[in-house]
């Protein structure tokens, strides 16, 4: 199952936002990055022409049969929480799991799989205002309001709209590496990987008068990541004390700030394990962890796997896949 084939569900009187980022990733030919890009075909349970929030009409030149030639399905958000999805779509997606397709929804898209049976049993995420309704709707599934995305193998489902960028954006590094990954993320002027979870957006403002300095504190880091650095240190680039800069962060980025640090580590030593050979000790020692032991501790934690399972797995996935 090539997965490089996408297929995108559209829906009469969807926002268009979430098929737009499904189009600007998997859509745009990039000849630039030197492997094979993705084929994306846009498909509908519904005649066309669509109508989509603000007076857009969309066309999609393929019913949903297009989901047999696809190794990746994404549903973008369902407009329609509550009412029946068509029986057609769910036996469309039901047929292109069991070949051995992936599939994928952003924000509310994942009342679609949980109505195909595909969430029961799984971790899930879809927006937080949608967590209740989709567990009442479908018990089985075990709703996760508190994470941007959830990858549970071939079903990937992610929170509200903007999460579906982060979504996004994680499967073209799964399928070609990070540095693939972060220069996509370039294009689109947006963070390769964000901190956190969508609780940090629940009912709370996340902006602040203090963001600019967390902002210039939290930039210092990311170009010191090889050096020693306490929290003390981050307190003064943000004129705060440690006491104030540490709630502040917290509210900011839902994590402390040690615990944003090792992420950020851990991060960057992905990129070294990606594209150099050297030792995994020089890695973690080049991203700032003290001892090898730490290193390895912290990198299983957070990725589930070792750091040499990591570069043996991601090495061999981000070579060129073959389009079929």
């Amino acid at each position: 199952m090539n997965r490089l084939r996408v297929a995108a569900i559209a829906f009469d009187g969807m926002a268009p936002f979430e098929l737009g980022i499904v189009v600007e990733v998997f859509g745009l030919a990039r000849p630039e990055l030197g492997v094979p890009w993705y084929e994306l075909t846009v498909c509908s349970p519904d005649p066309s022409p669509l109508r989509a929030v603000g007076g857009i009409g969309l066309v999609a030149d393929h019913g949903v049969d297009a989901l047999a030639g696809a190794g990746t399905v994404i549903v973008p958000a369902w407009p329609r929480i509550g009412e029946p999805v068509p029986a057609e779509l769910l036996d469309a997606l039901r047929d292109a799991h069991d070949k051995g397709a992936r599939v994928v929804s952003i924000c509310s898209g994942a009342f679609v799989l949980a109505a195909a049976g595909l969430l029961d049993g799984r971790r899930a995420a879809t927006h937080w205002r949608y967590a209740d309704a989709l567990r009442r709707a479908r018990p089985a599934v075990d709703v996760d309001e508190g994470v941007l995305y959830v990858d549970d193998g071939d079903v990937l489902t992610s929170a509200g709209s903007a999460a579906g960028i982060d979504l996004c954006l994680h499967i073209v590094r799964g399928d070609h590496g990070s540095a693939i990954a972060n220069q996509v993320a370039r294009r689109l002027v947006v963070a390769p990987h964000r901190e956190g979870g969508q609780a940090q957006f629940i009912d709370r403002l996340v902006a602040d008068a203090d963001d600019d300095r967390l902002q210039a504190a939290m930039s210092w880091a990311l170009e010191h990541l090889h050096e020693p650095i306490t929290v003390g240190q981050l307190a003064a680039r943000a004129f705060m004390s440690v006491r104030t800069f540490t709630r502040q962060f917290r509210r900011a980025t839902g994590a402390s700030p040690m615990a944003w640090l090792i992420e950020q580590r851990v991060r960057a030593s992905m990129t070294l394990l990606e594209t150099t050979d050297q030792p995994v000790e020089w890695v973690g020692a080049a991203t700032g962890f003290a001892a090898p032991a730490s290193y390895r501790r912290h990198f299983r934690r957070l990725a589930g796997v070792s750091p040499s399972q990591y570069r043996r797995s991601f090495t061999a996935e981000a070579r060129p896949l073959r389009a079929a």
